[in-house]
């Protein structure tokens, strides 16, 4: 199994746990949530749900000099805090694994066509980010939004598994087309729907 597939079934596993509604999870979506635009080393309340029972395929301590999270555990905090912060408020699951987080952005702006430049804004933001703590800041934005909105849900697994992606330079590329694709590619649909209906 590859460190990608490992993310995305741990992140699974953990939204599960989530969705339980249990004292247990909701305390824990609240200290999630806390943890959103931090690093995972400043956010230790988290790590009872983004770092027990990580495989240890996917920790990169070596015990030698500075510690500082690796790329699967920057992916799967990070996508664990956005999902906390999405989640809060919604009876409903956000998590959907018929929808990609650029398909649910896109899905955003057929809800609320009065926005539309600044979510496209945001999109562009995200797409062109350097980093991933500064795709999670623009990426933080869009959640919000989302939370207001019905019909927003994307598969947080493989937002994970992209996020994992997109701190390697190549990786960068991949996500960032196929995020695009996924935005696009609803839009170029739509008129086709329409036509359909009438």
């Amino acid at each position: 199994m590859t460190k990608s597939d490992m993310i995305y079934n741990f992140v699974n596993e953990k939204i599960g746990m989530l969705q339980t509604g249990s004292p247990w999870s909701k305390a824990m979506l609240a200290k999630l949530r806390r943890g959103v635009g931090k690093e995972p080393s400043e956010s230790y309340e988290t790590w009872e749900i983004t770092l027990n029972g990580i495989p240890e395929e996917l920790t990169g301590f070596e015990g030698v000099g500075d510690f500082e999270a690796n790329e699967a555990e920057m992916a799967i905090h990070v996508a664990l805090t956005l999902y906390a912060l999405h989640q809060q408020g919604n009876s409903l699951p956000v998590n959907s694994y018929n929808k990609s987080f650029a398909a649910s952005i896109r899905s955003l702006i057929n809800t609320d066509k009065s926005n539309e430049d600044a979510i496209k804004r945001r999109f562009d933001a995200i797409i062109t980010s350097d980093t991933l703590m500064e795709l999670s800041t623009h990426a933080r934005g869009l959640v919000q939004l989302m939370k207001a909105s019905e019909n927003t849900s994307f598969n947080y697994p493989l937002f994970a598994k992209d996020l994992y992606f997109f701190q390697y330079p190549e990786g960068k590329k991949t996500v960032r087309l196929r995020w695009g694709l996924d935005f696009y590619k609803v839009r170029m649909n739509e008129p086709m729907k329409k036509e359909e209906e009438e």
